[in-house]
């Protein structure tokens, strides 16, 4: 297992909690499980409540504050995410001859890759009109501030043009590999949360990719239920164990 931080220990289990918000003391505890010292905790703590990512509450209590409370949101949203019947229609987004400064650019590529639209060619973003139009109000303001909106239809099989824009082989075999680590790791989560929390990361990161495809469009043996299904088991059963964790500890004094 690589070393983690402790400001990566800190931001991916406030992520990982709903609503992302714990007492300081279970912070340093858990991080100890990943032998990283309480000072060094700490001293995590208080540095990303200067640089705003985190907000300190009466009580000692510590919860996610700016990038780090959207990444939350953009996390639930994927986890939770509502797909409509597809009726064969896409969204497009056409960026206008302008000038747009490298940032004005970076931002527009991490908006359309919170709300799952691919890039066909440089200034053309697309994908199946199977999302809510509303989705992520904060990344729809840049997209929409930057480029164009259009419904379109393909005239031709539009297989073809998705297995383009986005590697459905890859993702699928990723979420494949992930299933079987999954359900080989849950019965042994009890001796080691440092372990299970690793790999439930390293899921919610693959399955927040998701690229939420209609089923006309869905490849056969897709992964993408399979996937969910073996996450949302695993995930279970490793809360039920960071509970006990949490209060053996407050039970501690």
């Amino acid at each position: 297992m690589r070393e983690l931080s402790a400001r990566s220990v800190i931001a991916s289990t406030l992520l990982g909690t709903v609503p992302p918000r714990l007492p300081a003391r279970l912070l340093v505890a858990f991080a100890s499980e990943f032998d990283i010292h309480p000072g060094a905790t700490r001293t995590a703590l208080s540095r990303m409540v200067d640089r705003g990512e985190l907000h300190r509450l009466d009580g000692a209590d510590y919860e996610l504050a700016g990038e780090l409370l959207e990444r939350h949101r953009r996390q639930e949203a994927g986890l939770h995410a509502t797909t409509h019947p597809w009726d064969g229609t896409w969204e497009m987004y056409v960026v206008p001859p302008s000038a747009r400064s490298s940032g004005e650019r970076a931002a527009l590529r991490r908006a359309a890759g919170h709300l799952h639209v691919w890039e066909r060619r440089d200034g053309v973003w697309m994908r199946p009109a199977n999302l809510a139009a509303d989705r992520l109000p904060a990344a729809r303001t840049v997209l929409a501030a930057q480029t164009e909106a259009y419904i379109v239809s393909p005239s031709e099989d539009p297989r073809p043009l998705l297995a383009e824009l986005f590697d459905l082989n890859g993702w699928a075999g990723r979420a494949n590999d992930l299933i079987a680590e999954l359900e080989e790791s849950g019965p042994t989560l009890a001796g080691d949360l440092a372990g299970g929390f690793v790999l439930a990361a390293a899921a919610l990161r693959h399955l927040v990719s998701d690229p939420l495809l209609p089923d006309e469009l869905a490849p056969d043996q897709w992964p993408a239920g399979p996937f969910r299904s073996a996450y949302a088991a695993f995930v279970a059963t490793y809360q039920a164990g960071l509970r006990e964790f949490f209060r053996a500890r407050l039970a501690s004094g």
